[in-house]
């Protein structure tokens, strides 16, 4: 099945960085969809591509890469700064006439959308598939190997060289509110919260903190089998949030 046909976008953040993004537009044209990749993602891998597909039959789709991440500028803050490029896309569906969005997160991207609704506002519905409940998170042997990436010279630049994604060097000063405080700071804006039984990052006790910390409305779907994020998100998965966010927008 071809992908649907998307617009480039040059966007620059409120700090001056500049953001690669696509617009993708939809038959129904009133809800913009956001949707922000994962760590060392890009909106321009095939896997992000099939569920701008999908997600363009509930909605136009804005897909972007994070800052420090494929054509963007800047360096990667891995969940922090990130907060001011989802507000530089959001701004951008207002101003192309979208008056319903939703913020579709996957793994730091769901770190960052639940931020950005809990900190900044603006948006009608939230999305975080796959995501972290808290900050330093190194109980899987994938998540130690994150750490390892960011916090080393050569981790470094292995990202940026395997992965075209430019890592911020430094420890967080000040450490930005985590996910799970952020989460109790969306309400009345409704939050799903989808996680797998079978992600290798992140157990499925990182949903449940997120679930717990957030007010109604909320829901929470665990789903069997699923892994981690964008690379094992399934049409069927990608379809349901989908009808989801078309109820709650509706």
């Amino acid at each position: 099945m071809p992908f649907a046909s998307h617009f480039p976008v040059m966007l620059r953040t409120e700090d001056g960085v500049r953001i690669d993004a696509a617009h993708t537009p939809s038959r129904r044209t009133d809800v913009g969809i956001v949707l922000a990749h994962g760590f060392t993602g890009s909106w321009r891998d095939r896997t992000a591509r099939r569920i701008v597909h999908v997600l363009s039959g509930y909605g136009g789709v804005l897909a972007f890469d994070f800052r420090g991440h494929g054509r963007s500028g800047g360096l990667t803050t891995v969940g922090d700064l990130e907060v001011l490029d989802v507000e530089a896309v959001v701004r951008h569906a207002r101003v192309v006439g979208y008056s319903k969005i939703a913020v579709v997160g996957f793994s730091m991207g769901a770190a960052v959308a639940v931020r950005h609704a809990g900190l900044r506002g603006g948006v009608d519905a939230v999305v975080s598939v796959s995501g972290p409940a808290r900050w330093y998170y190194r109980g899987t042997r994938p998540m130690r190997q994150v750490h390892w990436v960011i916090e080393r010279p050569v981790g470094r630049w292995a990202a940026r060289i395997a992965k075209r994604t430019r890592i911020a060097r430094g420890p967080w000063d000040p450490i930005p509110m985590p996910p799970h405080e952020a989460v109790a700071l969306i309400t009345p804006t409704p939050l799903l919260i989808v996680h797998g039984d079978a992600d290798t990052f992140f157990p499925v006790e990182h949903a449940e903190q997120l679930y717990a910390g957030a007010r109604d409305p909320k829901e929470l779907w665990v789903e069997p089998g699923y892994g981690h994020a964008e690379t094992a998100a399934t049409p069927e998965l990608i379809g349901r949030i989908g009808k989801w966010i078309s109820a709650n927008l509706s």
